[in-house]
């Protein structure tokens, strides 16, 4: 029994609470923007800007933006989700589109779900990565829903 309710408060810290407030953040730099869950700490800034990765328990987020490197948007997402699937994420979700791209993914008991759209009048991508263990799917599917919804380009980066 001390053991089912020393799970349940663990599992009760790490999911961030639905009625508690969000906090935003947007990117200087690229001016990627995105609603950012309760309980999400922030780690230090990357020295080129680009981003902020944030924390809870064992969920992580991450809310970036960059250059197109292989010219045109759809292009690009298709090669990030290469890229996950040479980190031995299996890819069981994508949808890419001129406006917007998603994929899910899951890798040793935990789950990837990322959302991209084009910023910068084309010619940068935005990004949220959200990883957290597969057990709290259920507590995570409103997190990832309030997060697409949020994502969006400001239209006031200062690289763009």
């Amino acid at each position: 029994m001390r053991r089912l309710c020393a799970l349940l408060v663990l599992i009760m810290l790490s999911v961030p609470v639905s009625g508690a407030e969000w906090g935003h953040y947007r990117n200087e730099r690229f001016g990627i923007e995105s609603d950012i869950p309760p309980g999400f700490l922030p780690g230090d800034p990357p020295a080129n800007g680009d981003g902020l990765s944030f924390r809870s328990g064992a969920a992580r987020l991450t809310v970036s933006g960059s250059f197109l490197i292989e010219g045109d948007f759809e292009a690009e997402v298709r090669q990030q989700i290469g890229f996950d699937e040479q980190e031995h994420w299996a890819v069981t979700y994508q949808r890419v589109t001129p406006s917007w791209a998603s994929w899910s993914g899951v890798l040793n008991g935990r789950i990837l779900y990322a959302r991209a759209i084009p910023i910068c009048g084309g010619t940068g991508i935005g990004t949220f990565r959200l990883t957290y263990p597969a057990t709290e799917l259920a507590g995570f599917d409103p997190v990832v829903d309030r997060l697409v919804r949020s994502l969006r380009d400001s239209g006031e980066g200062w690289q763009c």
